[in-house]
C-alpha cells in the first residue's frame, strides 16, 4: 500500500480527475495549499505599493492506493497535471503501514478498496 501526495495548479484539478477516473481510481482527498518552489512567485501591485506573492495557490491531492495502482495512478495525475511549464508540481510516494475502513472495520488492501 501506498500513499501518493501531489501538489498541482488549481486549475488543473479537473483534468487529473478525470485521468484517474479513465484508470478507475475515484477515491482521494483533495485540500488547498500554499506553496512555492522553482517560480519563486510574483509581484504585482496592491493600492500602488509593490508587493511580492512567493507563495502561489495549489492543490494537494492524497491517494491510497494498493500496489498494483501506483504506477497508473502517477501517470494519470502527470497526464493530468502536465503543461510543461516551470509550477506543474510534484508527487510524493509514500509507504502507508495500514488502513481502517471504519464503516466495516476493515483492514490493509481490503480497506482501501
Amino acid at each position: 500500500m501506498k500513499l501518493i501526495i501531489a501538489y498541482i495548479k488549481v486549475e488543473r484539478l479537473n483534468a487529473v480527475k478525470q485521468e484517474l477516473y479513465k484508470n478507475e481510481i475515484y477515491k482521494m482527498s483533495v485540500t488547498n495549499a500554499l506553496g512555492c518552489g522553482q517560480q519563486r512567485g510574483y509581484h504585482e501591485t496592491y493600492r500602488g505599493t509593490d508587493v511580492e506573492v512567493n507563495l502561489l495557490k495549489k492543490l494537494r491531492l492524497e491517494i491510497a492506493v494498493n500496489s498494483e495502482f501506483v504506477e497508473q495512478t502517477i501517470a494519470a495525475i502527470i497526464r493530468g497535471a502536465k503543461t510543461a511549464e516551470i509550477g506543474d508540481g510534484k508527487i510524493f510516494i509514500m509507504p502507508l503501514e495500514g488502513c481502517i475502513r471504519i464503516r466495516t472495520e476493515e483492514r490493509g488492501e481490503e480497506a482501501i478498496g
